[in-house]
């Protein structure tokens, strides 16, 4: 019973991994969340207690799109990125509203590679950090609920002149909500629902505007802790952004990813997750492809 509750799990909001490269569609191009990071039983929150995960993901782009989708010729361009994020987890005895109240936070851990015509530059370090809290609902045995505000704090490295950034150098906030819905023998799905709002990068007096994401999974329990299927996201740009004072028309970014997932739970309480996911339509944004690896565990 406690292996089955651990499998539902509370939401997960990784740390950044910002490129500086281009200043479209958001500063960089980027966003504060690493868009698709979410898997299976997002939005479900485990017996109280404190938990772990660890997050690694691997992430390249070779095109930079524009306000029509067309890729933007730079030659020799290629962002590469590697994170690896602990975080930490606690699910509280008190109940609001007849939900669970969560507390967790993360650090990033990011390697940042980014090429462009010719020049080249490589960053190694802690990214921005993450924490919030969240309130989780059991509504059924399968279906679950939360509702959070998370918060990312400027931590990484940043300098407006360089051309690889892991830190974005503003503070943002975004509130959310989700939905788990788990059957070890049917039907599984998940949707994460986030509004990015960014406050402005005080070195270049830019501020990224607001962002819709949703982080999605949808796939099917075969049995023995396998849940196979498809999982991704979708991002788009809400309102405009602004350098000193002026607004930045056609630059608003947009993007849907897509592919396969897969989930294995383990008799011993702990689980793990696969995703790897293909960007389309996007516009003002760096087009790539990313592999997303989860393990979550109890501590006590």
């Amino acid at each position: 019973m406690f292996a089955r509750n651990l499998i539902r799990i509370i939401i997960f909001v990784c740390g950044t991994l910002a490129i500086s490269a281009f200043a479209n569609a958001t500063e960089g191009g980027g966003s504060i969340y690493p868009t698709g990071a979410e898997a299976y039983s997002c939005c479900a929150v485990p017996p109280p207690g404190l938990y772990g995960i660890v997050y690694s993901e691997y992430n390249e782009g070779s095109s930079f799109r524009d306000n029509n989708g067309n890729a933007i010729p730079i030659p020799g361009f290629k962002v590469t990125s590697v994170a690896i994020v602990p975080r930490l987890i606690w699910v509280t005895h008190e109940q609001i509203l007849g939900a669970s109240l969560v507390f967790h936070g993360l650090l990033p851990l990011v390697n940042l590679d980014v090429k462009e015509a010719g020049s080249s530059q490589s960053k190694t370090g802690v990214g921005d950090a993450s924490f919030g809290t969240a309130l989780g609902w059991h509504l059924s045995p399968q279906l679950h609920m939360v509702a959070g505000l998370d918060v990312f704090a400027p931590t990484g490295s940043y300098n407006k002149n360089d051309l690889a950034n892991i830190g974005r150098n503003y503070w943002a906030f975004q509130p959310l909500i989700g939905v788990s819905y788990i059957d070890p023998r049917g039907f599984n799905g998940d949707l994460k629902v986030m509004h990015n709002i960014n406050t402005i990068n005080a070195v270049t007096s830019y501020t990224s505007g607001h962002e819709l994401i949703m982080d999605y999974d949808a796939g099917y329990g075969i049995g023995h802790g396998w849940v196979v299927g498809i999982g991704g996201y979708f991002y788009q740009q809400l309102t405009n952004d602004k350098q000193n004072g002026q607004t930045i028309l056609n630059n608003k970014g947009r993007a849907l990813a897509i592919g396969p997932s897969i989930k294995y739970g383990s008799e011993k309480g702990w689980f793990a997750t696969l995703k790897y996911e293909l960007d389309t339509e996007v516009r003002n944004r760096v087009q790539g492809k990313a592999l997303w690896l989860k393990a979550v565990f109890p501590l006590g």
